[in-house]
């Protein structure tokens, strides 16, 4: 498949893996010490939900449209809103939705003055963009390399805290592969950083295989590696996405338990039919 951003830019996949990505950075938080941000496969960094690519399947209307118009609990509400905020940053006009902004600068929003993003787009349409969007931003390095060269190239570094976040656009048949290896080889660089590796969800096979490999690469016990998977309809052959998973590696403590908090409350307003469920384990090494 292909799963290019711009054409599901905001859509059920993007909610639940910036939700995620917004929790992790909030915890490095909790630490003075500087982090960074990696970011292998960047894309755009903000795109326009009024434009023709996410117009052509309006996936945004389902998604984080639905969020910012859904009520959450007394203690569900205060762990969404960091990331409900961001969008709303974007989105000036009240009530009027029409950007919606990319991993590099949702990560971009949480980084206190020590901190430093690196962002690698190898696409020159994207990248420009990207390089807008950051507006040269002295804590936000935009990178012109491949991913997959940049991932163990990058590792570890100078902060030695931090976020790796491998976002492909899968249009390879071998991503998967290419996803397992390419994380393997930066944990044997990096063992003690946080990755969080996002992988759409059509072929059972494929997805269990993926999380088997990032366990054993891991080595380690429960808390190594955490594994949510969401759906918002059944997922058919030939159909769009429907579900898509994140890989956690070295999550933070207080993660699970916030995540069993949220994702029940995610259900309704994602759902697709009253089919949306959820999963989240462990995956041991």
């Amino acid at each position: 498949m292909n799963y290019r951003h711009a054409f599901h830019a905001g859509n059920f996949a993007d909610v639940i893996k910036h939700i995620v990505l917004v929790r992790i950075l909030t915890y490095l938080h909790e630490k003075l010490a500087a982090f960074r941000v990696i970011d292998t496969h960047a894309g755009a960094g903000v795109y326009d939900l009024t434009g023709d690519e996410a117009g052509r399947g309006g996936e945004w209307l389902t998604g984080i449209a639905r969020l910012m118009q859904a009520r959450f609990s007394d203690a569900v509400g205060p762990l969404v809103a960091p990331y409900l905020d961001i969008v709303r940053a974007f989105n000036p006009q009240r009530g009027l939705l029409r950007s919606y902004p990319g991993s590099p600068l949702i990560a971009r929003a949480l980084l206190r003055p020590q901190d430093r993003l690196v962002a690698c787009e190898l696409e020159p349409v994207a990248r420009k963009h990207l390089i807008g969007a950051l507006r040269r931003d002295a804590q936000a390095n935009v990178v012109d390399l491949d991913g997959w060269v940049a991932l163990p190239a990058f590792v570890p570094p100078k902060e030695r805290r931090g976020l790796v976040l491998i976002d492909p656009p899968f249009e390879r048949k071998d991503e998967f592969e290419r996803l397992a290896g390419g994380f393997a080889e930066a944990f044997a660089k990096w063992p003690t950083g946080s990755y969080l590796l996002w992988y759409p969800v059509k072929s059972r096979r494929a997805a269990d295989d993926l999380a088997r490999r990032v366990g054993a690469a891991t080595g380690g016990g429960a808390d190594k590696c955490l594994r949510l998977e969401f759906s918002v309809a059944p997922q058919t052959a030939d159909g769009p996405l429907t579900s898509a998973g994140l890989l956690i590696v070295n999550p933070p403590w207080t993660l699970m338990a916030e995540l069993k908090a949220i994702l029940p409350e995610l259900e309704k307003p994602l759902g697709q039919g009253g089919a949306a469920r959820f999963r989240l384990d462990a995956v041991r090494g």
